[in-house]
């Protein structure tokens, strides 16, 4: 007679509750580290506008706001103005707009603050582009705010830029917020 090989009722039980037990202890950790990407990524985003705004600004002391002669050789025309309340800094990858020497808060799609910190490949992203990239980003009057998407609440996991208000101003760079991330 063949004896018959398999598991009892018991082992498969403990299996299983050893599974949940598991499970239970990975989820929470997991959605935990999603938390903490977000939080990373706006903290990497928030880095790369200020040391954007600092870039911008240390070319145009250095350049002693003296224009460009010559176009800019990435396109978009002559640079000038660079400390005034309105103008335009020659970089590697084309014109970005000023405002008293800072990266100017502009729509999407146009040279300026989002070109200058370069957080999407393009160097005047789009919005898809930008969402593509996991950034949701608005800009009103002088003030952008920049979230990250997937957040719990994007209003609670953000920071935000306001441009110099007048000359000898620095631009204001909120700390992040993340109880929402």
């Amino acid at each position: 007679m063949k004896k018959l090989s398999g598991f009892t009722l018991i082992e498969l039980i403990v299996v299983i509750v050893i599974l949940a037990t598991l499970a239970a202890l990975a989820l929470p950790r997991f959605t935990s580290l999603q938390r903490d990407a977000r939080i990373a990524k706006l903290n990497a985003a928030r880095g790369a506008v200020a040391t954007a705004s600092a870039l911008t600004h240390a070319t145009v002391i250095a350049k002693n706001n003296i224009a460009d002669p010559a176009a800019c050789p990435a396109g978009g025309g002559t640079a000038n103005n660079l400390n005034g309340a309105a103008g335009t800094l020659c970089t590697e990858a084309g014109i970005v707009r000023m405002v008293f020497g800072y990266p100017d808060v502009t729509a999407i799609g146009t040279a300026g603050l989002l070109s200058a910190a370069g957080l999407s490949a393009s160097f005047n992203p789009s919005l898809a582009e930008l969402n593509a990239d996991g950034y949701n980003y608005t800009a009103t009057g002088t003030a952008a705010t920049f979230q990250i998407q997937g957040a719990t609440t994007p209003a609670s996991c953000q920071f935000t830029y306001t441009e110099p208000a007048a000359a000898n101003a620095a631009p204001v760079i909120s700390a992040i917020t993340t109880t929402g991330c």
